[in-house]
Formats: structure tokens, C-alpha cells, sequence
């Protein structure tokens, strides 16, 4: 299986070019964030005249998330335990939801596109939402891991946190003055990792950013940050035979702020290969 995430800013806006990179690539499951649209405005004709199945979600003009699959996509959810909602002035637990997640089973792996929470400003209501947001798909991670220690479970998409210090090249966003390096989010980043993932990109890609803003010449000048990642449970981790960070697609007319991230997975387990390489 060849799994992509891309934040693709608006799927209307660029649905040629999404699909012509998926079939270029010959990705099997896309999943796309930042869709930005209501499910009945997604282009799923360009997608399923390409061999997708696709599932998307999306209420309005802003976030929305989808996957497109060349095998069929089941057990489709569009949030998952305890995600909490938000909306602007609204106090109390029955927030509505955004359109920020979506998971589904394909070929035995659960999938979900994630498009985080951007948290805005270290003071704004949105980035305790954020860290509200992440708590519970921790939990929901714990949770769902310790039921099925052997799944295959990959949570995919724009995470809005640069985790460590090499993931951030530009020169305004600072710690402790700046969302996507604070703390707090690097924190909620490092328990999704002990909740039992790993970034599976990294150990393959150890540098390398996959977002840079429009604005100040970020992308020529290589002012961009690594904020989209592929987790993986032991079991996609150990499928894992390759990975790639596609720089160039922010490059031509019309590019997303963000690049596709992709990786390979094998999960045949032929133990009998003697050939291997060893890995300690």
C-alpha cells in the first residue's frame, strides 16, 4: 500500500492537480486535508473516472477532510471518541464539531485524515481547544491500541506543530510566543507518540520541511515547517519500506501551501527472507 496525506487548500481549487499526482504517484489511499467544501460540492467524479473510492467531510468553505482509496473504504467515522468541538463565544461541552477528522478501514489498516486545530495565538480559545483536541485523540489513540495492540493504525495529516526546533525554519514563529512550537502543543505531540505511534516518515526523511507560507518569499527563501506527518502503530510501523517528502509540488501554478507526504508499506511479513538487512 502507497498512503499519502496531502493538505491539498481547497480540493476545488486544485482537484487536476491532486488527482494527476495520485495517479502519477500510484498512491493507494490519499488522504486530504483543508478540502474546504460540503461534501455535496467535492469533485468526486475527477477522483472515481481516476479508479478512487472516496469519502469526504466538509460542512462549509473551511477545514473539511477526505480519503480517496483504490480499494473499498469501510467503517467510516467522522470523528472519533471524545473530540471535542468548538465554535466562536460558545462556552460549555456541547460545542459543535468541525470537519477535522475522518477514519475509515482499507485493506485492514484504519486510516485517519487529521487537520488539527491551528490553536491562532498562544491567548486565543482556539489553542486550548487545540490542546483539547489532541488529549482526546490521544485517548482515543490509548484507548483503541490497548483493544488491538496488532492494529494497523495510521493517523495522518496536517498536525499544525512543529515538534522539534529543526522542524521550524521560519524566523517569526518563536517558542513561547508563537502557536505550532509551544510547549504545551509539543507536549500533546509527544504523547501521541507514547500513546503507542511513531512518525514513520522521520527515520527515513530526517530533515525536510512540508508547509510554507504564501507570504514573504517563505518558500523560495526555505522558510517552512514540518507540521505534516504520517503516525503509525508498531504494526504500520514495522510495513514500513520507504518514505517521501514531495518538495516540488509547491513549486507550478497554483501549488497548496503544503506538499504531499508518502510512504510504503508492505505488509506480507515474509520472515523467511534471510536476505534482510538487520536493523538494531
Amino acid at each position: 500500500m502507497r498512503l499519502a496525506t496531502w493538505n491539498v487548500n481547497s480540493i476545488r481549487a486544485r482537484v487536476d492537480r491532486t488527482v494527476e499526482f495520485a495517479v502519477r504517484e500510484h498512491i493507494d489511499v490519499l488522504a486530504m486535508q483543508e478540502i474546504k467544501c460540503k461534501v455535496e460540492q467535492f469533485p468526486f467524479a475527477a477522483f472515481e473516472d481516476a479508479g478512487f473510492h472516496v469519502e469526504a467531510h466538509g460542512f462549509s468553505q473551511w477545514n473539511g477532510v477526505a480519503i480517496a482509496s483504490r480499494s473499498p473504504i469501510t467503517n467510516v467515522r467522522t470523528a472519533f471518541t471524545g473530540m471535542p468541538g468548538f465554535a466562536k463565544d460558545h462556552e460549555g461541552p456541547d460545542a459543535p464539531q468541525e470537519a477535522r477528522a475522518l477514519g475509515a478501514t482499507i485493506d485492514g489498516v484504519e486510516v485517519w485524515s487529521l487537520y488539527v486545530p491551528n490553536g491562532r495565538s498562544l491567548e486565543d480559545p482556539h489553542y486550548f481547544y487545540k490542546l483539547d483536541w489532541l488529549a482526546a485523540l490521544t485517548g482515543y489513540t490509548q484507548e483503541t491500541l490497548a483493544a488491538n495492540p496488532d492494529l494497523a493504525l495510521a493517523l495522518v495529516g496536517d498536525f499544525n506543530i512543529a515538534p522539534t526546533d529543526a522542524d521550524n525554519g521560519v524566523p517569526t514563529v518563536v517558542q513561547g510566543f508563537s502557536t505550532h512550537v509551544s510547549t504545551p502543543e509539543r507536549e500533546a505531540f509527544s504523547a501521541l507518540e507514547s500513546a503507542g505511534l511513531t512518525d514513520v516518515v522521520r527515520p527515513i526523511i530526517p530533515t525536510g520541511f512540508t508547509y510554507w507560507d504564501y507570504k514573504q518569499l517563505r518558500f523560495p527563501r526555505n522558510e517552512g515547517m514540518r507540521i505534516d506527518f504520517i503516525l503509525g502503530s508498531h504494526a504500520l510501523a514495522d510495513a514500513v519500506t520507504g518514505a517521501t517528502i514531495h518538495r516540488d509540488e509547491r513549486k507550478g501554478e497554483a501549488p497548496s501551501d503544503h506538499v504531499p507526504v508518502v510512504v510504503d508499506l508492505d505488509f506480507t511479513g515474509d520472515d523467511d527472507d534471510d536476505d534482510r538487512p538487520m536493523i538494531f
